[in-house]
């Protein structure tokens, strides 16, 4: 009775170690198919997923060689710019120096002003033409802006520079009230005398 008692009790043993090693195996088995079918799903088994991922590979380090170059231009700090300078356009300057001096005496005054002077204009020759063309006008308009200083100017500062301005409004009205337009953009002295 104790015989049969032992080689039934293998018998026990001998499934009970049969079970845990399907189990065992079975288990294994399972692993194996769940980690093929998750490769096969992602597409790991397709021929083109390499060349995919190769170029997904590559598109990632040329951003980071490009972040990293950015990087290392902030790092540097900004360069120094430099500007073009624009192009200007330039006019060609036209001069016409009225012949004849002016001549006014000087309000209050026993003194004579004598002055020559000269125009210049950014415009085309019809410009020194209507000034040819109404010489008599606009030396006649130069000679009332004349006639109407005294003596106390005479010692200002700008006193110049301010004559030369009235004496271009004054010819460019003269050349608006007889062609619709004046063009005169500076008077210069080219002779002033006081005596």
């Amino acid at each position: 009775m104790a015989d049969e008692e032992i080689e039934a009790g293998e018998g026990g043993k001998k499934s009970s170690i049969l079970t845990y090693i399907l189990i065992g195996v079975g288990v294994v088995v399972t692993l194996a198919i769940t980690v093929l079918a998750t490769m096969y799903f992602v597409g790991f088994f397709d021929p083109d997923s390499a060349e995919r991922i190769e170029a997904t590979v590559q598109q990632l380090e040329m951003d980071a060689a490009e972040a990293r170059q950015r990087a290392e231009d902030l790092a540097k700090g900004p360069d120094k710019e430099t500007l073009d300078s624009p192009e200007l356009t330039r006019f060609e300057n036209t001069y016409m120096e009225i012949e004849r001096p002016l001549v006014a005496n000087i309000v209050n005054s026993r003194k004579v002003m004598q002055i020559k002077v000269a125009i210049m204009t950014h415009y085309d020759d019809r410009v020194v033409a209507n000034m040819e063309k109404h010489a008599f006008a606009i030396r006649s308009e130069m000679l009332d802006v004349m006639r109407k200083i005294d003596e106390s100017r005479l010692s200002e500062p700008s006193f110049r520079a301010d004559l030369a301005e009235q004496l271009k409004l004054a010819v460019n009205s003269v050349l608006e009230k007889y062609e619709d337009f004046g063009g005169v953009e500076e008077v210069m002295f080219t002779e002033f005398v006081v005596q």
